[in-house]
């Protein structure tokens, strides 16, 4: 139901991730991501540590699903020097084209301890439902 839009989108996050090389709005960075089903949702699960919610866009257009963040760095006083810098800052985006059996006008999006749960149902056509098979004298009744 969920496909990736962009197959070299891992490489990239790997060659940043050993670059050390923040994402900028031209350029954003990949931001790790879980989907799987839960009942009759679909759940995306991104990490986003140290993002605060106001930071998070999140559009829909069609069936495709953008997520954009930015982390921006730790406001200190000007004597402070920084002695290590490991935390990715910068633009982070995740692009996920959406099914059609999935239910864009009703996406949910929850951040709690630097995850962003976004949740998708699935449209009411696209659930399971039980077929009534008719015998022949069930066929007799209807045209007599």
């Amino acid at each position: 139901m969920l496909m990736r839009t962009d197959p070299f989108r891992e490489l990239d996050r790997i060659a940043q991730q050993f670059l050390g090389s923040g994402g900028t709005w031209s350029r954003p960075s990949a931001m790790p991501m879980d989907a799987y089903r839960d009942g009759d949702d679909y759940v995306l699960a991104l990490d986003l540590p140290g993002v605060s919610p106001e930071a998070i866009d999140i559009d829909v257009e069609r069936n495709m699903l953008t997520i954009k963040a930015e982390r921006r760095p730790i406001a200190g006083n000007d004597d402070g020097h920084m002695e290590l810098a490991e935390r990715p800052l910068g633009v982070f985006s995740r692009q996920v084209m959406l099914a059609d059996t999935l239910d864009t006008d009703n996406i949910r999006a929850d951040y709690d301890a630097g995850v962003l749960t976004v949740r998708i149902p699935v449209t009411e056509r696209a659930k399971a439902r039980k077929i009534t098979v008719r015998g022949g004298a069930d066929r007799k009744q209807l045209s007599g």
